[in-house]
Formats: C-alpha cells, sequence, structure tokens
C-alpha cells in the first residue's frame, strides 16, 4: 500500500550540452521527469543500476511533485525538463498545443484497470454511480470514455482525482469506483476494491506511457538521445528478465517513510503503504516493451479529436522520431 506519491524527477548534467530550442533549459542540465508509478520502472532500474552514470551521463537525484503525465507534459512546456517518460495521451496533447517534443519509442501497454467497490459485482451496476478519473484528456480519461461507450453507461458522476486521491476516496466511501493506473489499481485492490475489468480488456493493444524528448535536445545532441534509448532499451529487458528483483527495487523506490505530497500546489498525505508483494501482482498487469505501432498513435490522436481534446491534422508521423528506436 501507498504511504505517499511522489515522481521521481532525475538531473542529467552535461556541462557541455547548451540545448537550443523553445523548450531549453535555462541553463546547461538536461533533466528527466518520472511519473510516481511502476510504468517507467525501465528508468527507475537503469537509476537503481547505475547505468545512466556509466553511460556518461550523470545523474542528480533532484525529487519533485509530478504525480500525473499532464504535471510532466506541463514542464516540459516551461522548459525545465527536456526528457519524459509520460502517458501517451498527455504527450499527444503537449504536442498539439505547440510543445516541441517527440515519441521515440514506448515504454509500456496496458497497465490501467477499474476497481470499485465490493458491492459492485459488475461494470452494468456502475449505472449513475460516481466514479474517480484522471483529468480530461488523460489515459484513464480516455478508458473511461471508451467504456462508457463499450457498456452503454449513463447517469456517471465522475470525479477528476489524481491516482492517489483516488485511491483514498474509495477507501473513505467518496467513489464507488476509480479507474487509475498501476500500481495504485493493486493498491486499492489490496484495500479490499476488487478490479473489475483492465485496461487490456476496455482497449486492445493500448499504447500505454512514452519515452518523449524535445526536439532541441534531438537537433543538440543526438548522441545523449541514443544513449538514453539505448539504456532504456537495456532496462526494459532487465525488467522481463528479473521481475522479482525489479518489484523489489520498484517497492524500495516508491515506498516512503512519511512525508507529504505536494501535487499541484495541494499539499495531500497518503496513509497507505506498498509492499514487494503487491507491487509484483501490480507488475504483472503491465506489459514492459519499448515498441510502438503508429497505427495505435494515430487511433488514439483521431479518439482525441473525436473528443474534442485536440484539433485535428496531427499525424502519428509528425510526432514520432523512431530512428533511435531502430537504432538500438
Amino acid at each position: 500500500m501507498l504511504r505517499r506519491a511522489f515522481t521521481l524527477f532525475l538531473a542529467v548534467t552535461l556541462a557541455t550540452v547548451l540545448v537550443g530550442s523553445g523548450c531549453a533549459s535555462k541553463d546547461s542540465t538536461v533533466k528527466i521527469a518520472v511519473e510516481f508509478n511502476n510504468h517507467a520502472a525501465c528508468a527507475y532500474v537503469a537509476q537503481f543500476n547505475g547505468w545512466f552514470d556509466e553511460a556518461g551521463l550523470e545523474m542528480l537525484p533532484i525529487f519533485q511533485v509530478y504525480e500525473s503525465g499532464a504535471a510532466i507534459a506541463s514542464s516540459l512546456a516551461r522548459g525545465d525538463i527536456q526528457i519524459g517518460y509520460i502517458g501517451m495521451t498527455a504527450a499527444i496533447t503537449a504536442y498539439a498545443r505547440g510543445v516541441p517534443i517527440k515519441i521515440i519509442s514506448g515504454i509500456h501497454k496496458y497497465g490501467y484497470g477499474l476497481v470499485a467497490s465490493p458491492e459492485i459485482e459488475s461494470i452494468f451496476d456502475l449505472q449513475g454511480m460516481t466514479i474517480g478519473s484522471l483529468r480530461e484528456g488523460t489515459v484513464t480519461d480516455i478508458l473511461l470514455k471508451l467504456m462508457i461507450e463499450q457498456y452503454k453507461l449513463e447517469g456517471l458522476n465522475i470525479q477528476r482525482l489524481s491516482p492517489s486521491n483516488a485511491v483514498l476516496a474509495l477507501v473513505s466511501g467518496s467513489l464507488d469506483a476509480a479507474i487509475i493506473p498501476e500500481q495504485h489499481a493493486t493498491v486499492a485492490e489490496a484495500n479490499g476494491f476488487p478490479m473489475l475489468i483492465r485496461s487490456q480488456e476496455i482497449w486492445p493493444g493500448m499504447q500505454g506511457d512514452v519515452l518523449v524528448v524535445t526536439t532541441g535536445l534531438i537537433e543538440s545532441n543526438p548522441g545523449m538521445v541514443e544513449e538514453l534509448m539505448a539504456i532504456t532499451k537495456r532496462a526494459t529487458d532487465w525488467v522481463n528478465a528479473h521481475r522479482g528483483e525489479t518489484a523489489v527495487i520498484m517497492a524500495t523506490k516508491l515506498q516512503i517513510a512519511g512525508g507529504e505530497l505536494t501535487a499541484g500546489g495541494v499539499t495531500l498525505t497518503t496513509p497507505l503503504d506498498i509492499t514487494r508483494e503487491i507491487m509484483a501482482r501490480s507488475m504483472e498487469r503491465v506489459v514492459y516493451s519499448i515498441s510502438i505501432d503508429p497505427e495505435i498513435v494515430q487511433d488514439t490522436i483521431d479518439f482525441m479529436v473525436e473528443l474534442g481534446y485536440i484539433e485535428e491534422g496531427i499525424e502519428a508521423a509528425d510526432i514520432l522520431d523512431l530512428s533511435f528506436l531502430e537504432q538500438a
């Protein structure tokens, strides 16, 4: 269970690099943001094993609070970071709003679930219920929209909450159900809220998080981006070959002994813990892969246009740069 949520914010210092783009850093530091969940297990594992350091990317741990991909997208827009392990819809939204970024690979597929109060036995029992989800345009929101469409759900009261707050709202009885990312969904399940449906059942083939970099970084230091991609592939392979050890690493990284989380200016205290066993079960629900299907990206873009979240005209080829993935 989860004691507090925070996002790992890793700073890569390269004194000789000057990033000259619209999203350039104010100095020569290139920074990486990772959400507080096990979707980007590859980044956590790479840092834990020292692989960034081995590649000459000196990692200085600077911890800030990014509990969602939307927050990371905002930091990309401000130029605070140049690299992000982020939900694909957040990356698409950022690109649509003019943030100069490219998706260079995937990092996982699936990894979301709908958890509900024990008395709710079926998706169809959700009619008129209160359901928690992240804000409009996020992956959880897209999954919720698909679920509403597929199961013809009506009269839902949708509450926009962070994953951690959604778990707390379930425990307090403020929510009947919530569609949230892992490890949060499994944390809720461990606290007595069964998982009714997983993301692979709602959206077969869905792309989860992706690895994005600013176009300025690609232009100014493609070698660094190549190293980043190689490390991400190495770490992803390691995660798949060492699930037990990865669960220990992730539980250690994400289990914080006390403290507070500041998300969007709001201070939260999360009195839930996470265990290695919960992390291992959660990771079974995530497919760790750097592959990405341009057709799935385009389908996602088209659905976001249909929902009115972005303007039409964006093609998958506009936001993708898979040349580094092909070389990895």
